[in-house]
């Protein structure tokens, strides 16, 4: 299922040139966080993109707080995986899916009831590459 960005554009293009750039920094080590490396579908450009993630099963899951159609989010479905750096550790990922889930029945209750007022039913799960 396809879903519009649930945080408004302009809220989306202040963090990419704000927060992101501190995020990038705190993500790789701060619990709930990680950067994604990923490459460009057209361009081959690697870029990193500061997410919250949480462990999932065999893997983890991602959540998809700008929606299922953001760059980050299609270059990880188009090349079948990415690179974590989460906790300092570097971690391979595999098999991308997007997961629709309106409760968030995967989330920890604070986290829950922050994505719910966010209106983010989506996320990305992926398995460590083994």
């Amino acid at each position: 299922m396809v879903t519009m960005s649930p945080l408004p554009r302009g809220i989306a293009r202040v963090n990419r040139i704000a927060l992101n750039r501190v995020m990038r920094v705190l993500a790789p080590r701060a619990p709930g966080f990680a950067l994604v490396r990923h490459r460009g579908r057209r361009t081959g450009t690697e870029h990193t993109t500061p997410v919250n993630i949480f462990r999932s099963g065999a893997g983890y899951r991602i959540a998809l707080t700008y929606g299922t159609e953001t760059d980050w989010v299609r270059n990880v479905l188009a090349a079948g995986g990415c690179t974590v750096i989460i906790r300092g550790r570097t971690v391979e990922l595999v098999e991308p899916r997007l997961i629709h889930d309106a409760d968030r029945s995967w989330a920890p209750p604070v986290v829950r009831q922050i994505l719910g007022i966010l209106h983010v039913p989506d996320s990305m799960v992926l398995d460590v590459r083994r």
